[in-house]
């Protein structure tokens, strides 16, 4: 990334990461991080994704004798017409619930997913993600609490410019400090890349993050669902 051009979107991407707070899409190895989602970030894409083991894992012994207890599992609700943008079609239905890929992918789909000819601003997909079911509930109700901060960011003002909507492609990343899946609990690393495409052939930068998402179900023979979103 060499251009002024490329430099500019890069420095004003910190707003399409969003904050998801409150425990979820927060910068930096707390986990918690966002704060709001104000601060810049430096975004890459990289260009083969590799195993990183810097994953936000608690450790064997703390997950067994420390750690708070995880947030139960909601079964999905019934998905609401939010006015979701043309392609973010994709619910929980739609994939297989026993597989933590599927709804990971699904889930990180659906909050990447922007329309900015009627979205205000990336809060709108956190909403939208949260009512088609793809969260636990308690994650669901933090993001629906969270005031979303002014939309400002000189990218979106760009991509809003340009009637911009964005395609999304997660692909899964190994982490060679992932534990292994438990029946109640599982973590995934993906790198998604969200693509804005526009009115008259108008295209966009790219935005990259590598995200870690935490699922959890209540037994297995329930669904997996979203139970936080650390983005790093």
């Amino acid at each position: 990334m060499t251009s002024p051009r490329t430099r500019g979107t890069v420095a004003a991407v910190a707003v399409l990461t969003f904050g998801l707070v409150a425990g979820g899409c927060g910068a930096g190895g707390d986990g918690g991080g966002g704060g709001g989602g104000g601060e810049e970030r430096a975004l890459t894409a990289p260009s083969e994704p590799a195993a990183t083991g810097t994953g936000p894992y608690a450790t064997p012994s703390a997950a067994r004798t420390d750690a708070p207890p995880l947030p139960e599992p909601t079964d999905a609700p019934e998905p609401k017409d939010t006015g979701a943008p043309p392609g973010n079609t994709i619910k929980p239905r739609d994939v297989d619930q026993a597989d933590a890929d599927a709804v990971s992918k699904g889930a990180l789909t659906a909050l990447w997913t922007f329309d900015t000819t009627t979205d205000s601003g990336p809060h709108d997909a956190e909403l939208r993600a949260a009512d088609a079911g793809w969260l636990t509930g308690a994650y669901a109700d933090r993001l629906r609490a969270r005031r979303p901060q002014p939309v400002s960011g000189a990218q979106w003002q760009e991509w809003a410019g340009h009637d911009a909507r964005t395609d999304v492609a997660p692909e899964k990343t190994e982490d060679a400090a992932r534990p292994p899946d438990s029946d109640t609990e599982a973590w995934r690393q993906w790198t998604v890349t969200a693509t804005p495409s526009g009115s008259e052939g108008w295209a966009g930068e790219p935005v990259v993050v590598a995200v870690f998402v935490q699922l959890t179900r209540a037994a297995v023979d329930k669904p997996w669902r979203v139970a936080d979103v650390t983005v790093r």
